[in-house]
């Protein structure tokens, strides 16, 4: 048999190192991100008929659902800087016969050049603009494309907001977590990397320099108890697509012996949930003059 072939670091996040491996976390990670997609098509307004620009599509959660809002008379353009998730989905629309009405662009959410001037009546992301290190340019992208009175319609987390590890309580391995820490902290700087480095206010000014009006931003925060997870997959989880899972930035600081310790410790809190989440997200919608 050949080797299994290699897919690009978004793919394979997609595909495994965002839940683990683990069919039930997937399950619950789907059925959490549903709302999040009704809610980012229904802030573009987005109908029949209509164009829509679904950027950083992934493996297409919003832009089959535009697929559907616009129906066979609209169309929807997949974007996104991975090439295997562009070709996942455009698999998936000949799977459910949309290809006609779908386009496929690999391209930055900061240079949208492969869309003409005011080509779509929406623009829609989801956790897009924390990969983004241009935003500013982003958004003056959206205006561009953007037909007059389009709208863009975004989810975005706040990752200042957030925690590292859940908030577990390391004790007796409280150093070792700390080295642990640093290979994250070396690989996005708090104070310097697209995913941390911005929060709403961000986002509200980037909106208004582009020239959008109407604009509405909704940020919901949540503290509260981790849930419990099996740690067999949770040592395989990587946050992003950028960072090492919490099984492999072990293995690069810690000795076998102090990589046990560490797991001994975190492995109980994780499978009991005695942890303490902190999440922010925000949902943006403006119009393009």
């Amino acid at each position: 048999m050949g080797a299994k072939p290699q897919r690009d670091q978004w793919a394979e996040w997609i595909a495994e190192r965002r839940h683990g491996g683990d069919p039930e976390l997937l399950r619950q990670e789907l059925e959490g991100l549903a709302p999040v997609r009704d809610k980012v098509i229904a802030n573009a307004h987005v109908a029949a008929g209509h164009t829509v620009l679904d950027v950083g599509c992934g493996a297409g959660l919003i832009g089959f659902a535009a697929a559907e809002a616009v129906g066979t008379t609209g169309t929807v353009i997949f974007s996104d800087i991975s090439a295997d998730l562009l070709e996942r989905c455009r698999e998936l629309a000949a799977q459910r016969g949309l290809l006609d009405q779908c386009r496929f662009v690999r391209t930055p959410a900061s240079d949208l050049s492969g869309i003409g001037d005011e080509a779509v009546d929406a623009v829609t992301l989801r956790s897009v603009l924390i990969y983004e290190a241009d935003k500013a340019a982003a958004f003056a992208e959206f205006y561009r494309v953007l037909r007059p009175h389009g709208r863009v319609s975004l989810f975005e987390p706040i990752n200042r907001f957030s925690n590292l590890f859940d908030g577990y309580d390391f004790g007796p391995v409280a150093e070792l977590a700390a080295k642990v820490g640093e290979v994250y902290e070396a690989i996005q700087p708090a104070d310097s990397d697209p995913m941390r480095n911005f929060d709403e206010r961000d986002l509200v000014s980037f909106t208004e320099r582009a020239g959008f009006e109407e604009l509405h931003l909704e940020l919901t925060i949540d503290v509260r108890p981790s849930p419990p997870r099996p740690w067999t997959a949770v040592v395989n989880v990587a946050a992003n697509p950028r960072v090492p899972t919490l099984g492999e930035a072990m293995r690069q600081v810690l000795t076998a012996e102090e990589a046990d310790r560490m797991s001994a410790h975190l492995q109980p809190l994780v499978e009991q949930g005695h942890g303490t989440r902190r999440l922010a997200v925000c949902y943006l919608s403006a119009r393009r003059l």
